[in-house]
């Protein structure tokens, strides 16, 4: 991954980063690897970028979320939710990565996310419709909901799916192959 950025900076890229096919935290990793080798090379003047899918992709191979069983019809469970996309604002920019965005799966409410995470650093401008957090729920009837009123809450929450019966991880399909393989060659005629 490193050699790869390496390369494109070496062909004149400006930015240099990850893009689709695999989760926020997968691509930071990837991007970071991009960033030593780069500075490492003498190259102070390229800028770093990741968008990443809104899928969680652990269990992914080199191909990343089309290789998972799940792919295209069932990902739902793997949606990353509004407080991992802040989540993943923070440690990409931590990592010196500047331009953030979103692929496959991004909605709005994980770019808006994004942007609240990010408002110091953008000059204090809070986007429209900023969820502040919870605060909304400060005057909810119920207690256990006004309990939810916090950005620890948040941070803190690890959600369930929802499925009694959802596996943590899949198991990839095991094609080995990429483009120009036989078998993925298609013989029919038009």
């Amino acid at each position: 991954t490193g050699e790869c950025g390496v390369r494109l900076a070496r062909a004149g890229a400006e930015v240099v980063g990850i893009n689709c096919h695999f989760d926020p935290f997968r691509c930071i990793e990837g991007v970071k690897k991009m960033i030593t080798a780069v500075k490492e090379a003498g190259f102070d003047k390229v800028h770093f970028m990741t968008q990443p899918i809104a899928f969680y992709t652990p269990d992914a191979n080199v191909q990343g979320f089309i290789d998972l069983p799940e792919f295209p019809f069932a990902l739902e469970p793997r949606w990353i939710t509004r407080f991992d996309a802040a989540r993943y604002a923070r440690v990409a920019y931590e990592a010196g990565i500047r331009y953030i965005g979103g692929c496959c799966g991004f909605m709005a409410y994980h770019i808006r996310a994004v942007s609240e995470e990010l408002t110091a650093e953008r000059g204090d401008y809070l986007p429209v419709n900023c969820i502040n957090w919870g605060k909304c729920l400060e005057k909810h009837t119920k207690p256990w909901v006004r309990a939810r009123a916090s950005r620890k809450y948040w941070d803190e929450l690890n959600p369930a799916t929802g499925r009694p019966y959802s596996s943590s991880h899949s198991k990839c399909d095991g094609w080995g192959v990429t483009v120009g393989d036989e078998s993925l060659k298609d013989d029919t005629k038009s």
